[in-house]
């Protein structure tokens, strides 16, 4: 089963980023994906599936965002896993 989205924007916005209609909607996809990632609510493997991408490709595409390959695991998370060890 697939879904879509339809978003209204300005035509301005993508002339403002420089990006052609596929691009910019491809952008639109990317950036929404990374971010659910970023929060924990899809895996990289999910996130990966739905661009097309294959999984190592989306963990080296999270760079372009400054976004950890780690997600939502941060520094305390760390500590307590050297903690714990």
């Amino acid at each position: 089963m697939k879904g879509t989205i339809n978003i209204e924007y300005p035509e301005s916005l993508a002339n403002s980023l420089i990006l052609s209609v596929k691009d910019f909607e491809y952008e639109i996809k990317t950036s929404s994906l990374v971010k659910l990632f970023e929060l924990g609510k899809v895996s990289s493997g999910v996130a990966a599936r739905v661009l097309g991408l294959s999984r190592l490709d989306f963990l080296e595409l999270l760079s372009k965002y400054k976004v950890s390959v780690l997600g939502p695991y941060d520094l305390n998370d760390l500590n307590e896993d050297i903690a714990n060890a």
